[in-house]
């Protein structure tokens, strides 16, 4: 690191300058090591736009189920209110027909009224679950495109640790399986960007 000072390599490191100073000096590996290097790359920075996205559809998908709640709480407030309005009816019902007939027209007014007023808040009422609903779908949606963007990530996070075992071992089983699942995490991510 320094020339002055104090130098400490990670396991990982030496390993790395020792397999980059026996390739160059025996040539046989260099070209493993560079292809190896070259996928860890690039893997490690799709993998780092997948997890990106995968907290953003998380938090999209937070938002939405928070919107859901909302609109199920003003829904309900309507239909209280509904209740509250054929409550006021039912009694002006009642006080028509106990009423003498001269004001029964009084009663029959505020029934009209209050049946009218009950229409449109259970209209209004409607139009806000219809509105929860479509926020609790839109939030299912995305939490199933989160899943899939974690299940890309986490492909391509395996994918960088068959790539640092194949390095070390120099298996070129290993070497495949790295690209196999490298393709795999790239397949998912595909799938999340289709929302499938």
């Amino acid at each position: 690191m320094s020339e002055h000072g104090f130098h400490v390599h990670g396991p990982h490191d030496h390993e790395l300058e020792h397999a980059t100073h026996h390739a160059a000096s025996h040539g046989s590996d260099s070209g493993m090591i560079n292809q190896i290097a070259l996928f860890t790359a690039v893997i490690a920075t799709v993998g780092a736009i997948f997890s990106y996205m995968g907290g953003a559809t998380q938090a999209n998908a937070g938002l939405l189920k928070n919107e859901a709640a909302i609109r199920k709480t003003e829904a309900s407030n309507q239909w209280n209110y509904f209740q509250a309005k054929s409550t006021k009816q039912a009694l002006a019902e009642a006080s028509r027909d106990l009423s003498p007939p001269d004001k029964q027209a009084f009663y029959q007014g505020k029934i009209d009224r209050y049946e009218k007023e009950k229409n449109e808040i259970k209209t209004t009422a409607e139009k806000i679950e219809a509105q929860a609903v479509e926020a609790d779908k839109a939030s299912e949606e995305q939490m199933h495109q989160h899943h899939r963007w974690a299940q890309a990530t986490t492909a391509l996070q395996v994918s960088i640790a068959l790539a640092a075992i194949a390095l070390l071992t120099k298996k070129k089983w290993l070497e495949w399986g790295m690209f196999g699942l490298g393709a795999v995490g790239v397949a998912v991510g595909v799938l999340a960007v289709m929302h499938i």
